[in-house]
């Protein structure tokens, strides 16, 4: 009896031990087939516009990440402070929502906007930081969207004896920056 139940032990922990990385490998699958999902529908956007544009899938931290690079009319396709480009992102999340039934973390970025404006926020939460650092007094930025709060988030956490928050409501939202009493 003893030797039976040692054996569904040993089946059970082996069947665990392996449903983890299928649960990974099912995962990144998933992702994998999103990009692909996405990489078609913005393929067909840029045909219908008449757009020249190298479309890119990759896989990172959990999210499927599509770019598009190479053409001259991008631009348009970023917008004003990348306006158009979250709106294509959640046109895109919902194209990928309707085909898997899964809702998408998809991150799109076009003409490396995505790329410049990280690089951008990331010195402002840092240089903010500091000068809250130095003068002892909060900070508020201006109102951002949820991928520019994160990315300042990240730049002031850096900071030892800052920290930050978001208050508001969509699409005021913004990051105040505090001192550490």
């Amino acid at each position: 009896m003893s030797e039976t139940l040692q054996a569904t032990d040993d089946v059970e922990a082996s069947s665990t031990d392996e449903a983890e990385p299928q649960s990974q490998s099912k995962t990144e699958d998933l992702l994998v087939q999103e990009g692909d999902i996405a990489g078609d529908y913005l393929e067909r956007l840029l045909d219908l516009l008449d757009y020249d544009g190298d479309i890119d899938l990759d896989v990172e931290s959990g999210r499927a990440i599509v770019s598009i690079d190479g053409g001259e009319d991008l631009s348009k396709l970023v917008g004003p402070r990348g306006n158009v480009l979250e709106s294509l992102q959640e046109l895109t999340r919902l194209a990928v929502q309707q085909e898997t039934g899964v809702r998408s973390r998809l991150m799109l970025d076009i003409a490396q906007w995505r790329a410049g404006r990280r690089a951008e926020l990331a010195e402002l939460g840092r240089s903010t930081a500091e000068k809250v650092l130095a003068s002892g007094e909060r900070a508020r930025l201006h109102p951002m969207t949820p991928f520019e709060r994160k990315v300042v988030h990240d730049a002031v956490a850096a900071v030892a004896g800052v920290h930050s928050e978001s208050e508001g409501e969509e699409p005021q939202r913004r990051v105040i920056i505090f001192p550490k009493p």
